[in-house]
């Protein structure tokens, strides 16, 4: 597969907005700082496993 095809297909073209208390989002986003990761990259790994733990035998 060429690079460009692979870029594609890993290309995130989706939101999901959430209301935080501001507090805890704050503390998240330097939490993942302070970790060398971005909240973004954290969050979508959670919902990888999350899916992966839950998903259904089809």
């Amino acid at each position: 597969m060429s690079k460009k095809t692979e870029k594609k297909k890993n290309k995130k073209d989706s939101q999901l907005v959430l209301r935080l208390d501001k507090e805890q989002r704050d503390a998240f986003v330097q939490l993942c700082n302070d970790l060398d990761t971005s909240a973004a990259r954290e969050i979508r790994a959670f919902i990888r496993d999350f899916l992966k733990n839950h998903a259904q035998d089809e």
